[in-house]
This record gives C-alpha cells, structure tokens and sequence, in this order.
C-alpha cells in the first residue's frame, strides 16, 4: 500500500512538471517587437542528426518532400520559423502536414527591437534549423540586417544547421538580393529600363552563408515573369561589387531546391515545368543609371528535377534547357536556345544543340577535282576521318572539348600530309619551326608556342603553357625547353622533314615568286568542338608559310586571329595567309558578330571570310556555335575538312570547294 501511494505521488508530481513546462512554452506569447506561439514540446530532445543546407522554395505550394527533407536535417526536432508577415500558418504547415518534428515555434516581427531581445535569440541559437517565412523582404531587411539575430542566423549556418525560405525568405538569403526597399515590387519591364535606378534597391551585407555567397537569389519566378528582373538585379549587384563572379538563381512558384552541406542539389517540382534559373554570365555595354540595359551571352540554364547540379562548383549535368540571351535597350530577347524540355510559353524561341559536336580542317588550298590522284584523294579522307574518329571517342564517352581538340590534331600533325608537325613547311633557312594554341571556351583559358624545332606535338606544348604556366604564348627555344621540362616527347629536328616538302623548298628557291603547289597552299590543321557540358574548344597547328623569313609568325598561334573559343558564342580555327587574320582579328571577330550582331555561325564565319579577303586575303576557316553546329567558309578555295557529332556519328569529310561533306 506504502509502495502504491509513493509511485502514485511520484507519478502525479512527473505529470505536473511536464504539465507544468508545456504550460510556460504556451505561456510565452508575446515580447518586445513580436508575438510567438509553439505547437509541440520544446523541451522534447532532438530524435535525429542535425545537418546543414539549404532549402530554398519558390513561394507557391510547399513541396512535401522538400519539407520534409528540410525536417529530417534539423534531426526532426525543433525549428523556428522567422516572418515579418502580420500573419501566417507556417508553423501548423510545419508541425501537422509536413510533420515529424518534436516542435515549431513562429515568431512574429513588428519592428526592429524584436531582433535584439534576449529569450528569442536564446530560442534562435537553440533551433536545430531555421526558417524564413514569406511576406514583404524590406521589412527583413529593416527589422534584422545588423542586429543579433543577423548574427545568430548566420552562426546557425555556420554551427551546420539547416536554413530554409519560401518567397521574401528565399530572396534574402543570397549574398545580393531585391530589398524592395521603396515599398514596390519591381517588374522585369521596370527592372531592364533602369536597372541601376532608384526603384532597383539591391541589398547585401546581410546573410553570409558562404554557400550562397555569389548568388542573387528571386522568387515566384516563371508565373511572374522574372527573368528579366534577375538579369537586371545581377547586374545591378555585379556593379555594386565589381570583381565578384555573382550568378542568379530564381526558382519557380510550385518548386524548391534543396542544396546538401558540399553543395549537392535536388529540385523536388509541385507542377509540371517548374525549374530553378541559373543565371550566369553576360557583358553588359554603358550600363549606368537612367538608361535601359543593353547586354549580350547571358547564358540561362534550367535546373529540372532529373537535373544533377552542385550549387558550389555550378556545374549541371543535364539541364532542362539551356538558353543563352541577350537584352536590347530593356528589351530581353532569346539568342541562342539549347532546350531538352523547354516551357511551353517558350518553345518557339528554342533550337535543339547537339549532345556534342567536332569539326576540323586540314588546310586550304586552290582544289580541283583533277590536282589529287585518286591515291592521294583517299589518303586525306583517311587521315581526316582517324582524326575525327580521336575526337569522337572523347567527346562521346563525355569528355571534354578541350581533348578532342587536342587528341585530333595530334593526328594530323603525326601525318605526313598535311602542314604541321612531321611533313610541316620547310623554312628559307632549312628548318622546320612550329606554331600553335588551343583556348578553352569554358573560361577563355589559352595557350600558345612559336618557332618550336624539336618538340613532337606542338598542340601538346601549348596546352601545356595553359594549364602549367602563368603565360599564354611563348616561343623559340624558350618554348622547346618549357615543353622538355614538361616532359613532352622531343625529336631530332629531321623528324619533321618529308621529301614532298623538301621539293617545294627547292622549288621556292628556283623561283621566290612561283606558285607553291596550290594544292598545299595554306597547311595549318585545326579543330572546334563543343562537349556535352555545353562547353567550347578550339585548336590549331602549322608549321607556316614554305620559305618563310626572318622568325615569321602567322594568325595561328595568335589568340584572336587563327584561334578563339568562348562559351555562348562559337569557337574558331582559321587557315590562310596569316598576315591578313591578324590584322582583322579574324577569329574573334566570328565570335562579336554572333555575339554582337546576333549573327548565325554560317553568315558571321562567311562574313569575315569575306572581310579577311576585302583586305586580299586567302583562306579559310571553320567555326562552331554555342549549338554545336559548324560553319566552314572558304574563300574561293578547297579545304580538307570532316565533321561528327552525336546526331551523325558516322565522321564526313570533304575536300573541294563545291563539295558537301560526306
């Protein structure tokens, strides 16, 4: 009996503290600038493991698996929901639907005192995660920006706990975000007339997770419109903070993203075609307050659900779309379209791209169908066709356009046959120097040599001044001993030597002013490429004119003039009389005229073909876009030339002017 009444005393006096505690959590109601509420006990210990990311919503209806991921990183137990809204039923979102959580406490934000007091920053620091509620994001910024709980926020994150946002508490959590500090919400219309004007109120300096460092963040994204205004909201920020590489990223109304502690992302869709927007890129021109905005290449990927993205590197592995546009006095137009499974509204303006594509050239030449024997005719096909075939074994397997460049030139330059490397044009003075570069699209990295006597692939030894050099260029001896000290297989300089070539020597020197073989007239090789990372590679070699004087240099191995790559817009390598590719810039003027005049690759390639020959000179070259479709222009002359691609993967080559590939 003594036993019975003790453990039934014990018992009542348990349930009365519990009763007690739970009684003081709903007690707690109101404090200086906010009233609170709680559903759950607080004083619950937290079930799981507490780990960072971020969710980021795009405002619309609350992804269950989004949430609920959100939920098992702060360990299922205890969250705080932040809203300067007058009202809101997140946290019964929170606790009853999404669920499985031991707590969920509101606070509501009336003014800025809140942000300072003592028992709520106590409860913030306690959280195992944090969540940003909707509402209007200039009171977020007025009532925490500065303040302890700024502070306690971003010690959170720090400490490796979860943050989360829906709307106004996705747009602040970026290193920039729209402050609608004026009381407005910007349109994209407003937002490209002026975007460094007064209703434009960029903000930063207020959350610092290093995550999310370089983003401006939007929300409500496609079913308001917003591109325009992200684009305009990056460049605003990117002149506030010169130097830093800012991209954006809106997310849809009916989406969230999900981003892991490394940085991993998950999009998780309520709707069909809903996406998260990366923003990146872009060139903007006289961008300053009062005028509309006028830029070029702002490349727009869409992040889907079957999307693999990493918000720390941004590197996407198949996209939903990739677009690339540009904006004309406050006008946002299409450019270029890359789409996989575009909107609707949209479809129009989009053109398929190639998973991966590689084009290349052999040199230029006056050809007709009667100056090669049939021998010979075959030989170039083979040689074009093993160097394509080098390329697409890279390419197909998703490796990089940088390698099939690169793999595809050594062949040619191991071939006799055409102008570089072994079989390269011999020098007034009896010697074989060689030239080349190769640049990569992706980041418009380059590398160069000139006057190269001993070292095997020249390709090689440019890239090697790319990625193990602070130069770009280097030539001469310089150059070979760079190459020796990267271990680049060197020759005896007789390696190079060919008894055709030796012939046209002897010929030159007969007779300074006759024709060479015309069949052999401009002999560089080179080759472009676009990968299935969307990314642009070009590459070229030569050994220059026969009998040329005095250490001459031409276009090839000029970044710009024989050689250009740049992601968005096209890569090039020329073939001809370089003097005239140098003074016109012929390379990178293919790349302005589709960047800046929003020319196709084919008529922008014959364009400048055409001003290359305004100023008398001869040649050739292939370009390729951001599509990977590929242009060859010729001057009234033949080139040796092929092409593949993940749409034809048998390689076609061609040789006369008037020949299809084939």
């Amino acid at each position: 009996m003594v036993r019975s009444l003790a453990a039934y005393v014990l018992a009542a006096c348990f349930f009365a503290l519990i009763g007690g505690s739970a009684s003081a959590q709903s007690a707690w109601t109101e404090g200086p600038g906010y009233t609170t509420t709680v559903l759950g006990d607080e004083s619950l210990p937290t079930p799981g493991a507490v780990r960072g990311g971020f969710l980021l919503s795009g405002g619309g209806d609350w992804n269950t698996t989004a949430f609920r991921w959100f939920a098992s990183h702060a360990g299922n137990g205890h969250i705080v929901i932040l809203s300067a809204s007058e009202s809101t039923d997140g946290h019964v979102e929170f606790y009853e639907r999404i669920g499985g959580l031991a707590s969920v406490r509101l606070f509501l934000f009336r003014d800025r005192s809140a942000a300072y007091d003592e028992r709520l920053l106590e409860a913030v620091r306690n959280a195992d995660g944090i969540f940003l509620g909707g509402g209007d994001q200039a009171n977020y910024v007025r009532m925490w920006r500065g303040t302890p709980l700024n502070a306690a926020i971003d010690a959170a994150v720090a400490a490796g706990k979860p943050l989360g946002g829906t709307s106004a508490g996705l747009a602040v959590q970026g290193s920039w975000g729209y402050g609608a500090m004026d009381g407005g919400s910007i349109t994209s219309q407003e937002a490209l007339r002026d975007p460094l004007g007064p209703a434009n109120t960029m903000v930063g300096d207020f959350l610092h997770s290093p995550m999310l460092e370089n983003i401006v963040t939007d929300s409500h994204f496609g079913a308001r419109d917003r591109l325009g205004r992200l684009i305009a909201f990056v460049f605003n920020a990117r002149s506030l903070a010169p130097g830093v590489p800012l991209v954006g990223l809106g997310i849809d109304e009916d989406a969230s993203l999900v981003v892991e502690a490394d940085g991993a992302a998950t999009l998780y869709a309520s709707a069909p075609e809903q996406y998260a927007w990366l923003v990146r890129g872009g060139e903007a021109r006289d961008l300053r307050a009062g005028r509309p905005l006028n830029a070029r290449n702002v490349r727009v990927t869409g992040i889907g659900p079957n999307t693999r993205f990493n918000l720390r590197s941004q590197e996407v592995r198949n996209p939903d779309f990739e677009r690339v546009y540009g904006v004309y006095d406050g006008v946002l137009k299409a450019a270029v379209a890359r789409p996989a499974r575009p909107r609707q509204a949209d479809a129009g303006a989009d053109a398929p791209r190639e998973a991966w594509s590689l084009a290349l050239h052999g040199g230029a030449g006056v050809m007709d169908r009667g100056d090669l024997t049939p021998e010979l005719d075959r030989a170039y096909r083979r040689a074009l066709t093993e160097a394509l075939d080098a390329g697409k074994a890279i390419l197909s397997r998703g490796g990089a356009a940088l390698d099939a460049v690169q793999a595809s030139l050594m062949v040619l330059e191991d071939s006799p046959l055409f102008n570089a490397g072994r079989g390269a044009a011999i020098a007034a003075d009896g010697r074989v120097y060689l030239d080349a570069a190769i640049m990569d699209g992706a980041n418009q990295r380059a590398g160069a040599v000139a006057a190269l006597t001993t070292t095997r692939n020249p390709i090689l030894a440019a890239r090697a001044v790319m990625e193990h050099s602070r130069h770009v260029f280097m030539a001469g001896d310089g150059a070979d001993a760079f190459a020796r000290a990267q271990g680049l297989p060197q020759v005896d300089p007789s390696y190079f030597h060919t008894p055709e070539r030796e012939r046209m020597l002897e010929e030159w020197r007969r007779d300074r002013q006759a024709m060479l073989d015309p069949t052999h007239m401009y002999g560089t090789v080179g080759a472009v490429a676009l990968d299935q990372h969307g990314h642009l590679a070009a590459a070229t070699s030569t050994g220059g004119l026969t009998g040329k004087e005095w250490g001459r240099i031409g276009d090839a191995p000029v970044i710009g003039a024989g050689t250009y790559a740049r992601d968005g817009d096209c890569a090039v390598s020329a073939t001809g009389t370089g003097e005239y590719f140098i003074r016109d810039s012929a390379a990178r003027q293919v790349c302005d005229r589709v960047r800046w005049n929003d020319q196709d690759i084919a008529s922008a390639a014959r364009d400048t073909i055409m001003s290359v020959g305004a100023l008398g000179g001869d040649g050739g070259l292939i370009a390729m876009d951001a599509r990977g479709a590929p242009a060859f222009a010729i001057n009234d002359l033949g080139m040796y030339r092929g092409a593949v691609s993940a749409s034809n993967l048998r390689p076609r080559t061609a040789i006369y002017s008037d020949e299809e590939l084939r």
